[in-house]
């Protein structure tokens, strides 16, 4: 096809169409960015912007709640739950310009608003125009998935697309799921005051985390006042007399969970049906999402996609990072193309405390017969945590045997979200702990419980022989 009118069209301005067409313009290649709804999508509208936002007001609540912690004899919070979210909306408003129109347009994308239908490899239709370009790339996101459990849809149930709308605190809040959604929601609404019961099927909370760490939030949930009923299945929803029930089985028996409102966090359903995939036949996996190979192609020589609509992994972080592959790939194609890179994946639970985790935890290692060893470092022992008041919680680094290369790394504590970072910046690039241990880290910061597990490690594996020899020189010294 000669005379296309875009180098790119990107269907989806979230955080993966989002990045994908800054890249593009910012290489100076011309490019179209189409959205049906709101810049910025999930992360901005209805994911991890409100949801930190609301977290880091419920964890104010908590510590005035607990002041004599911090040497306060009495402090009392008064707030109206409608400022609270009020609060969590001027936050957005205020994020809301760094994914605008105006910048992008500013930037040198034009962007369209509008529904786009994808005409074939290399034609795109938005409000009755219809795009030729060389390239497409599919950023199209997820949605909260649904499960079919009878009479759910008999009540006004939430999700974390509509949750942002409540006016009113709910006095009793079934969440269901205890996934990173579910339990950053659940804390954050038991602090507001509701009573909260989390139901979740599978044996534990957090079930991609270290079984130690998901036991200790148990554990932590429980003390807060959050009933959690896992290894438990909701069968059904009733309505009585304007009581709605939510009827649950596991452990040999039922229970029956009066609420006033339910919130639907089980996962998130990729949006990979309509837009004109179907009729040019883009691949999908058993999962749904769009089949890609290693380039990030999906079906086409000029179809890319990436984001939420993909996976493997669901994160913010991860659809940018996959935006750089398809976006360079498409407009350099057939010159250069690289495989995109999912060695070293991050990620966080912003609970409190928090928990990150990068490579691989116990379970994993023995699922994939994989030999490691553990060091650990309780950050109890780490003066910023104690004169911070919050000294709870372990660094958990994962190594070959009998050497420094690390495998993977948990970490459950205040800040663990932005501790992790240095692990994943060590993983990717091939370091150590043994440098780790060799780097400066300023005192008193959390930081330096980085540098602490590494110096455990390495007391574990100071060489005995020499420690013997260096003992026997000293002593000689001595003489």
């Amino acid at each position: 096809m000669n005379g296309y009118d875009a180098n790119l069209v990107v269907i989806g301005a979230g955080s993966a169409g989002l990045v994908s067409a800054y890249i593009a313009a910012a290489i100076r290649a011309r490019v179209i960015l189409i959205e049906r709804g709101k810049m910025g999508g999930d992360c901005l509208n209805t994911g991890c912007v409100p949801s930190k936002s609301l977290i880091a007001t419920a964890r104010l609540l908590h510590q005035i709640r607990h002041a004599r912690n911090w040497g306060i004899r009495k402090a009392e919070a008064e707030f109206d739950f409608a400022d609270v979210m009020a609060r969590v909306r001027a936050v957005i408003a205020a994020i809301e310009p760094n994914d605008s129109v105006e910048r992008y347009t500013g930037l040198g994308v034009e962007v369209i608003q509008g529904e786009a239908t994808v005409r074939s490899p290399t034609e795109v239709e938005v409000n009755g125009r219809v795009i030729k370009t060389r390239n497409i790339i599919l950023a199209t996101g997820a949605q909260p998935f649904v499960p079919p459990i009878p009479g759910l849809d008999g009540v006004e149930f939430l999700t974390s697309d509509n949750i942002w709308e409540l006016e009113q605190l709910p006095g009793r809040l079934v969440v269901l799921g205890g996934g990173p959604i579910g339990c950053e929601l659940a804390q954050c609404f038991a602090r507001l005051g509701s009573e909260v019961t989390v139901v979740e099927m599978l044996p534990q909370i957090m079930i991609r985390e270290d079984r130690e760490i998901a036991e200790f939030m148990a554990e932590r949930f429980t003390t807060e006042g959050i009933r959690l009923l896992t290894g438990h299945r909701a069968v059904k929803v009733t309505a009585d007399g304007g009581q709605h029930v939510i009827h649950c089985e596991g452990n040999g028996e039922t229970v029956e969970v009066p609420f006033d409102r339910i919130l639907v966090a089980v996962g998130r359903a990729p949006r990979s049906t309509g837009s004109g995939f179907e009729a040019v036949n883009i691949p999908l996996t058993e999962k749904k999402t769009i089949e890609t190979n290693d380039y990030l192609q999906a079906g086409y020589p000029s179809i890319f996609a990436c984001g939420d609509v993909v996976g493997p992994y669901q994160f913010t972080h991860v659809a940018s990072h996959q935006a750089w592959y398809a976006t360079v790939n498409a407009l350099f194609r057939p010159l250069r193309k690289f495989r995109v890179d999912y060695r070293v994946i991050p990620w966080a639970t912003y609970t409190d405390p928090e928990v990150a985790r990068v490579g691989l935890n116990e379970q994993d290692a023995q699922e994939k017969n994989i030999p490691y060893e553990v060091t650990r470092y309780e950050l109890s022992h780490l003066d910023r945590a104690l004169a911070d008041g919050h000294a709870e919680g372990v660094v958990k680094v994962l190594t070959v045997p009998g050497k420094d290369r690390i495998l993977g790394v948990t970490i459950l504590g205040s800040h663990a979200g932005d501790l992790i970072a240095e692990f994943v910046l060590a993983m990717k690039q091939n370091i150590g702990l043994n440098r780790i241990l060799g780097t400066i880290h300023a005192y008193p910061t959390w930081m330096e419980a980085n540098k602490y597990v590494a110096g455990n490690w390495k007391k574990a594996h100071a060489p005995s022989w020499a420690l013997e020899l260096l003992e026997k020189f000293h002593r000689w010294r001595r003489k």
